[in-house]
C-alpha cells in the first residue's frame, strides 16, 4: 500500500480533467519511475476500480519570471512531473476523501 502511495502522486484537477470523467477517465501526477503496470495497480489498489488503459506523458516545467528575486536574473524553473490519464471500466467512479471531485 505504501508503494502505491509512492507511484500516485496526486490527482490533477483542472477543467479538461474534470471533463474527461464523462468517459471515465481521470487524470493524476505520477511519479518519474512510474511504468504504467504499476501506476494501473496502484490505482487499482488504493480505490478499488478496474482500470483498462494508462496513458503517460512527461511534462515540462515551466519558465515563470519572479521578480521578487533580486539577482541578475529573476526567471525560475518549474519542476518537470509526469502525468497518467488512467480509463477505467464502465460504471467505476474515483472519489477522493469521501468527494467526488471529478464530478461537476
Amino acid at each position: 500500500m505504501a508503494e502505491a502511495r509512492r507511484t500516485i502522486v496526486k490527482p490533477v484537477v483542472t477543467e479538461k480533467s474534470i471533463a474527461q470523467t464523462a468517459g471515465a477517465q481521470y487524470t493524476f501526477a505520477v511519479s518519474f519511475e512510474a511504468s504504467k503496470h504499476t501506476i494501473a495497480e496502484a490505482i487499482e489498489k488504493l480505490f478499488k476500480v478496474k482500470v483498462l488503459r494508462v496513458n503517460t506523458q512527461r511534462v515540462k516545467g515551466k519558465h515563470k519570471h519572479d521578480m521578487r528575486r533580486r539577482t541578475r536574473r529573476p526567471s525560475v524553473k518549474r519542476t518537470d512531473w509526469k502525468k497518467a490519464v488512467v480509463t477505467l471500466r464502465a460504471g467505476d467512479k474515483i472519489e477522493l476523501g469521501g468527494v467526488n471531485y471529478f464530478e461537476s
